[in-house]
């Protein structure tokens, strides 16, 4: 059995586990698939880890490259002319701000599951309790089966103004008023500058990830020093962000 791994480096849609929908991405063999996503979260749920829902763009995803493994014979990650992993997942519609991959050629399903879970890297991708969807394709070659596993860590798609929502939420919780215009903080986001005409804030931040559960620790250490009264929060379109993974771009302003 040839075995193949990839890591992608995390820099932060609900279904439901279980039994893939039969006419998720149409796999050549989605039985053989089922059964290897079945085995996964039976490998997560043995090790105490949360089960992976079945996710149908990395499946898409993971079909296309399936079905090239299949046709070129010897396995890859990423073949000449491809797009990598990271890049072929976006394309199929997936969001996310982690992704990982398993590839293999083997005779069953149990038995690419047996070697998955005997080498130590993709035991890791299978057991990772950052990861929280999978997609699965199988496609049957020369008497052999052709496997690729996509992992990831799903990212909802949040409007600038959902972002802006969700941070100001967070700053309010924290005992500030926040004002009814939020201009100077977008501009601020977007150019790092405050306009001439608004009100100088006494603290500004902004930061850029795909983390919107917490605020960054400059920004509580002044929240909870009591000093301030009101806020800005703005949102604008992320910069520099290189790949396909989900990040915003957020800036506060304190008064």
């Amino acid at each position: 059995m040839v075995l193949c791994l990839i890591f992608a480096a995390a820099m932060t849609c609900r279904a439901q586990a279980g039994r893939p929908p039969a006419g998720a991405a149409r796999p050549d063999l989605l039985n053989k698939a089922e059964e290897l996503f079945v085995l996964a979260n039976q490998a997560r749920a043995a090790a105490g880890e949360k089960p992976l829902h079945w996710d149908p763009a990395l499946t898409n995803a993971a079909l296309a490259h399936c079905r090239l493994m299949a046709e070129k014979g010897p396995i890859e990650h990423q073949y000449a002319g491809e797009l990598g992993v990271e890049a072929r997942a976006a394309k199929a519609g997936a969001h996310f701000s982690l992704i990982a991959e398993n590839i293999a050629i083997g005779t069953s399903p149990a038995g690419i599951q047996h070697g998955w879970m005997n080498s130590p890297g993709h035991r890791a991708n299978l057991l990772n309790p950052q990861e929280d969807r999978l997609g699965v394709a199988v496609v049957r070659a020369r008497g052999m089966l052709y496997a690729v596993e996509d992992f990831s860590r799903a990212e909802p798609v949040l409007s600038r103004r959902q972002v802006e929502m969700v941070i100001s939420r967070l700053v309010a919780a924290r005992g500030v008023t926040m004002l009814a215009s939020n201009r100077a903080a977008r501009a601020y986001c977007a150019t790092g500058n405050v306009p001439e005409n608004a009100s100088p804030p006494s603290f500004l931040v902004k930061w850029q990830g795909p983390n919107l559960t917490a605020l960054p620790p400059p920004l509580l250490s002044r929240l909870a020093s009591g000093h301030y009264h009101g806020a800005e929060v703005g949102s604008c379109a992320p910069q520099g962000a290189k790949g396909s993974f989900t990040v915003y771009r957020v800036a506060v302003l304190l008064y």
